[in-house]
């Protein structure tokens, strides 16, 4: 059975993941999937030779810490290719990893189709010369990424975003509050502290700060707290989670549904503000690197904004509060002022909006995966 590797190395990339594989099976079902990822790929039927989980790390004092793993990652999913050839590398984001294996796999003689950019707009545009050199074929999530590729001399193909396809409620609120025994009378605030182990330790005991504080002012206030599938409870119970004497409800399934069941929510940066943003909640973005990571990173960021969902409509619809700012005082204050019935509510759901409209239609795993399989047709005619 001919073979396609494909590498996923944090949870947004395995959820997109899984959905381009899903839209690659039904084109072409001939195919079997290897290579690494987390619950979405395995349960989309792909072979894990990798578990994504012990690679969701960010940061460079974070890799750092995980050479160990990278490496012994990297000589697993190199062996494959020497050994099997697959037909195709898929590459999800996760640049640091992913343009090492692209160089092996060109080596070898494989096509590699990248899906979903690193961003180099945002730091390192260096970069584009060496995914031009060792991609044959790139598709692109967000709206302006394609004029920022063809003006650094390089052609990509945009494809719109997965989250457009991937995020639907499967009940409305109502049904929601009464499956979790919820009250109907409550204000529901979404904490969305991220999906990997150190953003948990780092971003979690200040969202639970902030949540006492906001509930001490608010009793009608009840706090939900997704479990993302790279977590476990005792992740959450390690980080002060066991010590909350406030009501906060911990669920790991109905994740949209949750999220739209929330007034507001308060999340770390990355693809969960997107999420929300479809899904018309409003938000507050808080995050914190390793001091010396952002002193690092910080130097040679080129864009305005942390958030996606800011980025997308070069704006801050989203209030962002980052490292130094990122304290529980100036959340609790962020999120009063989302509260329902305020001003500064209704022109964030304006915002939204706009955002929304900028993420296309649905459809782009179908296109990915198209693109991705005429790699593969274009590489055996030469």
């Amino acid at each position: 059975m001919p073979e396609i590797m494909l590498i996923a190395g944090e949870a947004s990339g395995d959820l997109h993941g899984a959905g381009l594989v899903r839209a690659m099976q039904q084109m072409a079902p001939e195919y079997h999937f290897c290579g690494m990822g987390g619950n979405s790929l395995k349960q989309q039927g792909m072979e894990i030779i990798v578990d994504a989980a012990k690679m969701a790390v960010v940061g460079i004092v974070e890799v750092l810490a995980h050479l160990k793993d990278i490496r012994a990652a990297m000589r697993t999913l190199e062996k494959r290719l020497r050994d099997k050839h697959p037909s195709l590398l898929i590459l999800i984001d996760y640049p640091d990893f992913n343009l090492i294996l692209a160089g092996k796999a060109q080596k070898l003689g494989i096509p590699v189709f990248y899906y979903i950019s690193p961003q180099v707009w945002a730091w390192r545009s260096g970069r584009i010369k060496k995914i031009n050199r060792l991609v044959d074929r790139m598709a692109v999530i967000l709206p302006f990424e394609k004029n920022f590729y063809h003006l650094h001399g390089m052609e990509v193909d945009y494809v719109g975003h997965p989250l457009m396809d991937s995020v639907k409620t499967s009940m409305g609120k109502k049904e929601f509050l009464q499956l979790h025994d919820i009250p109907a009378d409550k204000i529901l605030v979404g904490i969305l502290p991220g999906s990997r182990k150190k953003e948990i330790k780092t971003m979690l005991p200040l969202f639970l700060e902030a949540a006492k504080q906001l509930s001490d002012e608010h009793k009608e206030i009840l706090f939900l707290l997704p479990l993302a599938p790279t977590l476990s409870r005792a992740d959450l119970d390690e980080n002060g989670l066991k010590d909350v004497k406030f009501d906060i409800r911990v669920i790991s399934e109905n994740r949209y549904d949750l999220m739209t069941a929330c007034d507001l929510a308060l999340a770390a940066s990355g693809t969960v503000t997107l999420e929300l943003a479809i899904l018309d909640v409003p938000m507050l973005v808080a995050y914190r690197l390793s001091p010396l990571t952002y002193f690092l990173g910080h130097r040679f960021i080129k864009v305005k904004y942390a958030s996606l969902t800011n980025l997308i409509v070069n704006s801050e619809i989203i209030p962002e509060l980052l490292q130094d700012e990122a304290k529980a005082d100036n959340i609790v204050r962020e999120l009063t002022s989302l509260l329902p019935g305020g001003e500064k509510r209704d022109i964030m759901l304006a915002g939204l909006s706009r955002i929304r409209a900028q993420l296309g239609e649905g459809g782009a795993s179908k296109r990915a995966a198209a693109l991705a399989l005429e790699t593969i047709s274009s590489s055996k005619r030469y």
